[in-house]
């Protein structure tokens, strides 16, 4: 079939043909010293005379030939590139976020996830709207601003209905200095009409992962039930973009299929987005296939190593270079260090994969969707961040000042949104340190945010931001933002 990134059908966009194509060019490429000089020479960031960033990133079939590329000194280039457009674009903030289970209820039949119809095992559970208040307080009392939901596939028990008043609630709770400002949503492909209704409910991003591009392979690993239908969850970002949801995030589950034709089929739907909507993929995740309830992952024979998964990440960055991308608790603190200077911009923090896990003082181990390899407090997480250099941001400012789609895109492409962020994830974090942060984690924030003040190119914002922090710190005065 044909490639066409401008097209809307599922199996022109994501070619099979030209995957195997792109594949079979990577192959021919991957020694050739001259063609990966000459790419990461291309993706290099700009920086022009007034200030402003450019950095066009690569195709499917460049940054293929950097995946399999077996040169040492050319594949320790790519990293050192990809720390470089990482901070081109994103400094040394990372974004901090947590999953909320509402339910686990699923009618289909997914392989790898013990959600799945046919698991006996494990505790069927969905939240009230009590429970869910209930679990948003405690992810308040922790310091988290930024949530994304998730649910089995049900329409009985978790209807878009459910999901539309579990989002009011969770933007109803103010319990002392707490707020979710903002709440992305990982559900189950649907018609443009719910996305209409997602977005008039005030979400962030939509978030579906793909879990495999190879057709034949997603069939097989989806027998039954709704997400079986390959074409309609492929298409599903369109529907949503057409339904007003202007910022949604991709990714696939390392692990299923080969991960050079997953990469490929990722970036080529980055690309899709881009030609067809004129903005890419807000966010871009890389989860791996993970143990859980009756699932064992040495069942699929693509499982990836510390250091593929590593590389995949770094050549995401240069690829598609104004993405969020997102790490979740399914990898441990070693690899999820590596990964931050390699691209990762957000990651999840004190996560529970159980539904209502987060009001159980014990981990509950009986709903969760897959094992948790980082299961450190937030505050640990924020205070390790801190020591490795980074900025913990729990920012929502763009998506609340309407920065989000394409207007997110322009300021993102050419690094002017350094100039809102910078300053907003240092205020962020002040609120973080003065609320819920233990008396070691506060003293050290204190001391980086004097010291990231200083690096505020535009000495106005600097002020302002600075006056800010001293009333965050002094009062209940909350919620500062460029």
């Amino acid at each position: 079939m044909n490639y066409n990134p401008k097209s809307l059908q599922a199996e022109e966009f994501i070619s099979h043909e030209e995957i195997l194509e792109t594949l079979r060019f990577a192959d021919e490429k991957k020694n050739d010293r001259a063609y990966i000089e000459s790419i990461l020479e291309k993706a290099k960031p700009i920086y022009n005379p007034n200030g402003s960033l450019h950095c066009g990133g690569l195709n499917h079939r460049e940054a293929s030939v950097l995946l399999a590329c077996e040169i040492p000194d050319l594949n320790e280039k790519m990293i050192k590139l990809a720390e470089e457009i990482k901070l081109a674009f994103y400094g040394n903030r990372i974004v901090l976020f947590a999953p909320l289970y509402l339910s686990n209820y699923c009618v289909n039949g997914c392989t790898y996830c013990p959600y799945h119809a046919k698991n006996k095992t494990i505790a069927r559970r969905k939240l009230t709207q009590e429970e869910i208040r209930q679990e948003v307080i405690a992810l308040q009392d922790m310091g988290h601003k930024r949530l994304a939901l998730e649910a089995g596939e049900d329409p009985v028990h978790n209807p878009i209905e459910y999901i539309l008043e579990s989002i009011k609630t969770i933007y109803s709770i103010h319990h002392k200095n707490g707020d979710i400002r903002r709440v992305n949503v990982n559900i189950a492909a649907t018609t443009v009409e719910n996305y209409r209704k997602l977005k008039e409910a005030g979400i962030g991003t939509y978030i579906l992962f793909q879990e495999t591009y190879h057709k034949k392979a997603y069939e097989e690993l989806h027998p039954t039930g709704p997400k079986h239908d390959y074409r309609y969850h492929t298409e599903a970002m369109d529907r949503a973009m057409e339904g007003g949801i202007d910022d949604v995030g991709i990714g696939v589950l390392f692990g299923l299929d080969k991960y050079r034709y997953e990469f490929a089929g990722l970036l080529m739907h980055a690309e899709h987005l881009e030609a067809v909507h004129g903005v890419g993929p807000h966010t871009i995740s890389v989860p791996r296939l993970k143990k859980a309830d009756d699932i064992d992952p040495t069942q699929f024979d693509n499982g990836i190593d510390d250091e593929i998964f590593s590389k995949i990440i770094a050549c995401i960055r240069i690829a598609v270079p104004y993405t969020g991308m997102i790490i979740s608790t399914r990898e441990s603190e070693e690899v999820r260090k590596k990964a931050l200077s390699m691209g990762i911009s957000q990651i999840s923090g004190a996560s529970r994969t159980s539904v209502g896990g987060y009001t159980d003082q014990e981990r509950p181990h009986d709903t969760e969707q897959f094992d948790v390899s980082d299961q450190r407090t937030l505050d640990e997480v924020v205070k390790w961040l801190m020591d490795l250099g980074y900025i913990p941001s729990f920012c929502t400012a763009c998506y609340r000042e309407g920065r989000t789609g394409d207007r997110f895109m322009a300021l993102c492409k050419s690094g002017q949104i350094q100039n809102c962020c910078h300053p907003n994830a240092l205020m962020t974090l002040a609120e973080y340190l003065t609320d819920y942060a233990s008396p070691e984690t506060g003293k050290c924030g204190e001391e980086l945010i004097e010291k990231e003040l200083a690096t505020i190119p535009n000495a106005n914002r600097s002020r302002i931001a600075g006056e800010h922090i001293k009333s965050i710190y002094k009062s209940n005065k909350r919620d500062f933002y460029f």
